[in-house]
């Protein structure tokens, strides 16, 4: 079911020091921030020969990655993406293996403009997957 890793995301408490470091210690492509209203975050992705890097910061108090934040304050990696070729087929897919969708379990348009999912980390082994239709 799941396909290519589309990108590892990591909330981070300076987005301008953390894309700063990806681009002039590592020496990565890293692209301009985008705001993402809907999701509360901005994002930077930091582009790899094999998948990408998500940064994540809050854009808003009530942001869901404030809240990380709060837990971690140094930040750390928030979730991992996936590519499905059908999200709504990989959603019932899950849901029938036990998984459970998180939210109303209806995809939502991401970052990269294309419907998204994610899948509760207890039942990934602590890990946050987001699901991204292909």
């Amino acid at each position: 079911m799941i396909g290519r890793l589309n990108h590892v995301a990591i909330a981070v408490p300076d987005l301008e020091a953390a894309a700063a470091q990806y681009r002039d210690t590592l020496g990565a492509v890293v692209r301009a921030p985008q705001a993402e209203p809907a999701h509360g975050v901005t994002v930077v992705f930091i582009d790899l020969p094999n998948t990408k890097i998500e940064l994540l910061h809050p854009l808003g108090a009530e942001s869901p990655i404030q809240g990380f934040l709060d837990k971690n304050p140094a930040g750390g990696i928030h979730h991992i993406c996936y590519e499905v070729d059908d999200i709504i087929a990989a959603r019932d897919q899950l849901r029938a293996a036990g998984a459970r969708v998180l939210g109303t379990g209806e995809p939502r348009i991401g970052a990269h403009g294309k419907p998204v999912l994610f899948l509760h980390p207890k039942d990934f082994n602590g890990c946050l997957v987001e699901l991204e239709q292909a």
